[in-house]
């Protein structure tokens, strides 16, 4: 495991689609960064020219952070974000493809929150607290671009669903060997579908028994980030194929997807509940030791309560960078059954682009 890598550089970052929620909550953890600068915005044409305070409909917790309120937003056009060193995408699925792929010809190195290139076989898909070492194929990626490029990259974060169940089953990979089958249903939260989102004649009174394309998400993502890689690629889990099935729902609460898990082990005997809840206490992971500023001292907390995590009680706890499980116990269908909450605004957003981005920095792979 890695020792902790001072970083006493400042790194420029810019954000794309800065005045959306993701990019928003991208700027409230960017201001007060240890060593991320923040040296651009970008947002559509209608947004560029405003001081961000003008172009922006603010809807986070805490007011619009002092060191971008007057800011003038640029256009997401790579010329405009000369001297950065890091790019964050906050951009919808729609606009990104081809302005991430412009700003990687550009030499500037994207670290994306859009599902644009989730499955592109020389992207890393990455969870930070379970895969970062998969960001060793980005001296492959930038050598078959159409030129080389030197620095141009692109790395994306996963579906937030996808993160906070990824990061438990990893730590029991490690402990106990491949997984064999998983199945979970989610309740997930109404910030997931962005703003202004899912209509109140929806969601209020109601839950919403379908998320367009979620479920294929978590099925196909589980995959490639608990799968290895070498430096061409991804095995995706070929070894020890997983049975994955998902079932996604919309809930009225406003932030923190919870999860409720079956899993089954390859080897047997599976292990015990109690030794499941060591194995996830004693789980730590590389950006862990590596000091990244933005990982949780925990990165699966198990609660003892019986009726915990909650989402209005624990989203926030650790800032929303580290999942929370609870009701460790035995399945009668499967082997073991849990229930996980993370924040899908934070570790399942913005924070994994932005711990992923450290790693990187640690890691002189930009």
């Amino acid at each position: 495991m890695s020792s902790a890598v001072q970083v006493t550089r400042e790194v420029k970052v810019g954000v794309l689609g800065a005045t959306g929620t993701v990019g928003q909550r991208f700027l409230v953890l960017l201001s007060t960064h240890p060593y991320f600068r923040i040296h651009a915005l970008g947002a559509s044409s209608r947004s560029a020219g405003l001081k961000y305070s003008a172009a922006v409909r603010w809807k986070q917790p805490t007011p619009i952070p002092s060191v971008v309120a007057d800011v003038v937003v640029r256009e997401c056009k790579a010329d405009q974000f000369e001297g950065c060193d890091i790019v964050f995408s906050g951009l919808d699925s729609d606009v990104a493809g081809d302005i991430e792929k412009a700003f990687r010809a550009a030499e500037l190195c994207v670290f994306s929150n859009a599902s644009n290139y989730r499955r592109d076989p020389i992207v890393p898909l990455c969870v930070p607290l379970v895969n970062p070492d998969h960001l060793s194929v980005l001296p492959y990626q930038r050598s078959v671009q159409s030129p080389p490029t030197k620095r141009g990259c692109i790395v994306t974060n996963a579906n937030c669903s996808t993160t906070g169940i990824t990061v438990p089953l990893k730590a029991l990979e490690v402990a106990f060997g491949p997984l064999d089958a998983v199945i979970v249903t989610t309740l997930q939260a109404i910030s997931g579908a962005g703003y202004p989102g899912v209509s109140s004649l929806d969601i209020l009174d109601n839950v919403v028994p379908l998320i367009g394309g979620e479920e294929e998400k978590i099925e196909w993502e589980l995959s490639k980030i608990l799968g290895g890689s070498d430096d061409k690629g991804f095995d995706l889990h070929a070894a020890s194929p997983m049975r994955i099935s998902a079932a996604c729902n919309r809930v009225p609460v406003l932030d923190g997807h919870t999860e409720c898990v079956s899993l089954s082990f390859v080897n047997r005997p599976p292990p015990s509940p109690e030794a499941v809840i060591e194995a996830m206490r004693n789980y730590r992971c590389e950006a862990q030791e590596l000091g990244c500023p933005s990982a949780p001292a925990q990165a699966v907390y198990v609660h003892d309560e019986p009726d915990r995590p909650q989402p209005r009680l624990d989203r926030h706890f650790q800032n929303g960078s580290g999942v929370n499980v609870g009701r460790v116990r035995k399945c009668g269908v499967l082997d073991i059954k849990f229930v996980v909450l993370s924040n899908n605004v934070s570790i399942g957003a913005a924070t994994s682009s932005i711990i992923n981005a450290e790693y990187a920095v640690a890691k002189n792979l930009i």
